[in-house]
């Protein structure tokens, strides 16, 4: 299913992401420009039940804020300098290898709402950025992250544990001082794993409200 960036109507115009909507069930407004923004919302909302959406977060509306459930998207930082060293090694995903990368990748991220599910063409892209990588220790696979640039754009341990030896041998493939990733506030597993190898919260950089108790 395909996004709509621009969803006009006469109340205003919104952004609605639905390529989530087959997967998860889940799809994604923001309020982009608009005089009666609770109508707009509404009839966003409307739209992205009737083609099968279960679940809807927005942002982009200030009064969003009076209600509690939401999901937060942090970015996280630390630097290079100071990580724990790792034996595990990283083997970068090549032409055979994608398949394999991509459905392990959608099975670890298929409980993660705000993760957006690998489709094909995601996948072509990732290998022609040379973004992806398979984590092994000798000869046990450990899990797969996306680096792209200064930042850790996934990571998906294999088994409990293994998530610590993954995101340190994704950082050795960062050249730059300093290393971010992006997590949800939702994802507590995740968040442990991060503070306990030394990142911290830089910034907020998007919140997710539930759309259940507003329209």
């Amino acid at each position: 299913m395909k996004d709509i960036p621009v969803f006009t109507t006469e109340n205003g115009v919104a952004s609605l992401v639905l390529r989530e909507v087959p997967y998860k069930g889940v799809a994604f407004i923001t309020l982009q420009d608009s005089l009666q923004p609770e109508k707009l919302l509404k009839e966003c909302a409307d739209f992205c039940r009737a083609v099968g959406a279960k679940q809807i977060f927005a942002t982009g509306y200030s009064a969003l804020g009076q209600y509690n459930e939401s999901v937060i998207i942090y970015q996280m930082k630390r630097d290079v300098a100071g990580l724990t060293k790792t034996s595990a090694d990283l083997i970068p995903v090549t032409e055979k290898t994608l398949d394999r990368f991509r459905d392990f990748y959608n099975k670890k991220m298929a409980g993660i709402l705000t993760a957006a599910t690998m489709t094909q063409d995601d996948a072509r892209q990732l290998l022609l950025k040379s973004a992806g990588y398979f984590i092994y220790q000798e000869d046990v696979f450990l899990g797969i992250g996306i680096v792209e640039g200064n930042t850790v754009k996934a990571i998906a341990g294999a088994h409990s544990g293994a998530g610590t030896d993954v995101l340190l041998a994704l950082c050795t493939a960062i050249t730059s001082e300093t290393v971010l990733l992006e997590v949800a506030s939702n994802n507590k597993p995740a968040l442990r794993l991060y503070e306990k190898t030394g990142f911290c919260i830089s910034a907020e950089l998007l919140c997710w409200y539930d759309v259940k108790n507003i329209c």
